[in-house]
């Protein structure tokens, strides 16, 4: 409990630890101190009512016993003031129709919570720029405390649609359905809880608004009782629950409102449907004469035609009223002379109409020729040169316009008078005997078609004159200074003929000049290609030759050995060995070792095959890798592979080792 001090008032005269006082134990209520008149005590200082802290939360209107007469409407409606209520009589009808809670008489009360067991009020609209005042809310077997207001609101998730079901979770361990049915009543009527054994559960409402007062509760703290243990303890997390039930009664609700809405378009549309026409009416003799009455009447003639094609489409012609149904057709034959003659008519005045609109048309064109020819006057040469730029732009864009225009016009004059032709044709080929009428009539449109072309060719050829009359006094003109302007163009052109002349006689013979250079470079060409060949004839006899010289010293080798073997046999044997058992066999190889020899001298840790080819490929190209990898290994003597390395890097790297072989040997 809390002890509350309102301005202006004393403190309250009882212990905030003791319910005794305040009567909250028993069924009675709180009890009402006395007055000062009762008391005996200073007038000065008045006593109110025991009232808790958390804005009346404890109080029900059926428990509280009110100490005021129910007779008088006015002390009643003071004591419902001031509690923050709208006054309400005792038949349920309101005794003020204007009341305004935020005008209570006592100040420092804050008005009853919505949530106030027993009560079933509607909270009132907050504004969205005051924050929500959320209060302690009493149960009989728990007491609810209102989150931080510092804290953000929970979250929650997207609203279902139709939504009745909320899900509740961090519920007391010890909770039971009663208590969260006690908690939960006062948002509305509950249908069903569905509680898990772990600290949450389902409760479904019976309407979608009460869904929004139990999240009201989201974020309080809930306790059982007086206990701190916590199990009697939890915070309420309130948030959206998505229900088969809740989906298939908004689903059904939804399908009514669309059969609802469908039934009103049908009565919409039903409302602005034109009548249906009267139905026809049945025959009978005085009907009969009716209608043969109004077959006569040219202007109830469509209504009566209608009537009697029903009765003969109904079967209402036999040999009774066969005399009756013939009258009213004769009557209705005698209208056709008069629709053939409103048609002839008819005929007529569009004809009118389209020679009207043919002469129209014929003086606007006149109208336009006599425009553009002013355009074309103006643009000559006379009158242009005192325009200025933006004054010839603007009238040649008029001229351009105005020739569009009289075209478009001119084609569809041209396009009537082919379509009066044809129809002309059609009527001739048609009709034969109205040609002698038609005659008459399509020579005097020729006529005036002729007459109309004739004008505008006369205009036409007016123009072409004046014209051309400017043009001779324009062209004497500038004869004059067109003769010099001439004289110096045709001096510059010969000069660019010369010029030309010269350029091409040039580049003749520097053409001339590279093909003896071409016919040089093919003979220098086929010379060497013939030294080639002989060079290659030669070195193929050379080497002919050296194989048979290595083959007389051997033979010349072993005759001197065989005769110095007989004086020094110890130090001619390796010699001997030497010479038969050689391993180059042509001056190439000796070259090759040369060079090797020269090339792993300069590398002293050695290099592998690659190196050593690649090396020897830039002297020669066509020397390969097994070739030179061959003569190293026969001349074991010189060189020496080796591996180097650990692993993955180990590599074959020669060595030249000619100083230790010669030593050895």
């Amino acid at each position: 409990m809390f002890l509350v001090q309102f301005a202006g008032l004393n403190h309250l005269s009882f212990d905030p630890a003791s319910t005794e006082s305040l009567g909250l134990g028993s069924t009675a209520g709180p009890r009402v101190s006395n007055s000062p008149a009762e008391d005996g005590s200073d007038p000065g200082k008045r006593k109110r009512s025991s009232i808790p802290p958390d804005g009346g939360g404890n109080l029900s209107l059926d428990s509280i016993p009110m100490g005021l007469p129910m007779s008088d409407p006015s002390a009643w409606a003071t004591a419902m003031n001031n509690l923050g209520m709208a006054p309400m009589g005792m038949t349920g009808q309101p005794l003020l129709p204007d009341f305004d809670p935020a005008l209570g008489m006592m100040t420092g009360i804050p008005p009853i919570n919505p949530m106030m067991p027993g009560l079933g009020i509607v909270p009132p609209p907050i504004p969205p720029d005051m924050p929500a005042v959320k209060e302690i809310i009493h149960c009989k077997s728990c007491t609810l405390f209102p989150p931080n207001p510092h804290l953000p609101p929970p979250a929650t998730r997207e609203r279902p649609p139709g939504c009745k079901t909320v899900f509740v979770g961090g519920l007391p361990e010890n909770g039971t359905e009663q208590i969260i049915m006690e908690v939960f009543e006062q948002c509305g009527e509950v249908i069903a809880i569905r509680k898990s054994k772990k600290n949450f559960c389902h409760i479904r409402f019976a309407e979608e608004f009460m869904v929004d007062k139990a999240l009201y509760l989201s974020g309080y703290r809930i306790r059982l009782g007086s206990s701190t243990d916590k199990k009697d303890t939890g915070r309420l997390h309130v948030d959206f629950a998505q229900a088969r039930d809740d989906l298939y009664e908004w689903e059904c609700k939804q399908r009514m409102l669309a059969r609802e809405e469908r039934h009103r378009r049908r009565l919409a549309e039903e409302r602005f449907r034109p009548p249906s026409p009267p139905p026809v009416v049945h025959y009978s003799d005085h009907e009969c004469s009716v209608v043969a009455e109004k077959l006569k009447d040219d202007t109830k003639f469509l209504e009566a035609i209608q009537t009697l094609l029903t009765w003969i489409e109904r079967g209402e012609v036999n040999r009774r009223t066969a005399n009756n149904f013939y009258s009213m057709i004769q009557s209705a034959n005698s209208h056709i002379r008069r629709l053939v003659n409103e048609k002839a008519a008819h005929e007529k005045e569009m004809e009118e109409a389209k020679e009207k609109f043919k002469l129209a048309l014929s003086g606007i064109l006149v109208q336009f020729e006599q425009i553009v020819a002013v355009y074309h006057s103006a643009s000559k040469q006379k009158a242009w040169d005192h325009f200025t730029k933006a004054q010839r732009k603007n009238i040649s864009v008029w001229c351009k316009q105005a020739e569009e225009i009289r075209n478009i016009h001119n084609d569809e004059l041209m396009g009537i008078r082919r379509e009066e032709e044809m129809e002309m044709s059609d009527e001739e080929i048609e009709d034969p005997s109205e040609m002698k009428e038609t005659e008459e009539s399509a020579l005097v449109s020729q006529v005036e078609a002729l007459k109309e072309e004739n004008d505008s060719l006369r205009w036409q050829l007016d123009a072409y004159r004046n014209e051309v009359e400017l043009l001779k006094q324009e062209q004497g003109k500038a004869s004059r200074d067109e003769d010099t302007t001439k004289e110096q163009q045709m001096k510059l052109l010969q000069q660019a003929l010369q010029g030309m002349q010269k350029h091409l006689l040039k580049v003749q013979e520097e053409y001339k000049k590279r093909e003896a250079e071409l016919e040089k470079v093919k003979e220098d060409k086929l010379k060497i290609e013939t030294l080639l060949e002989n060079l290659k004839e030669q070195q193929s006899m050379a080497d002919e030759e050296d194989k048979e010289g290595d083959a007389a010293d051997c033979q010349g080798n072993e005759s001197s050995m065989s005769r110095v073997c007989a004086c020094s046999q110890e130090k001619e044997c390796p010699v001997e060995k030497t010479l038969t058992n050689s391993p180059v066999k042509s001056e190439r190889e000796v070259l090759l070792v040369g060079i090797i020899s020269t090339f792993l001298h300069v590398h002293p840790f050695g290099a592998s095959i690659e190196y050593i080819c690649s090396y020897l490929q830039r002297l020669d190209s066509k020397i390969c890798t097994a070739e030179v990898e061959v003569l190293m290994t026969r001349l074991q003597n010189t060189f020496r592979q080796e591996l180097s390395g650990v692993g993955a890097s180990l590599e074959k790297r020669w060595k030249f080792c000619g100083f230790d072989g010669l030593k050895m040997t």
